[in-house]
């Protein structure tokens, strides 16, 4: 495996460890569609294709995400309003979400 792809799970791996249990709130994807997580989707992609060829599926999954976030935020589920901030909401990433 080469060295950024195990550098980047080796973040997103601290990233679940260590803060994801902390923030109060879950993935929009994970709490709207359910299944795996943003990080869980992405750690999963990197493995299997490498970071390299990984980042349409990344961009798309971070898509999906802000969609799902909209949905909850909006009470488009008819349930409560989701609390906290979409893993790719207001946080700055590197790439367009959509």
């Amino acid at each position: 495996m080469p060295f950024l792809d195990a550098s980047v799970l080796g973040g997103i791996a601290l990233y679940q460890r260590w803060l994801s249990p902390h923030k109060g709130f879950r993935c929009a994807y994970a709490a709207f569609f359910g299944g795996e997580s943003c990080s869980a989707a992405v750690a999963r992609t990197i493995r299997e294709r490498g970071l390299r060829g990984s980042g349409a599926a990344i961009a798309e999954r971070f898509a999906a995400c802000r969609q799902a976030y909209s949905h909850l935020s909006a009470g488009a589920t008819g349930g409560p309003r989701v609390r906290g901030v979409c893993c790719c909401g207001p946080l700055p990433i590197p790439f367009r979400c959509g």
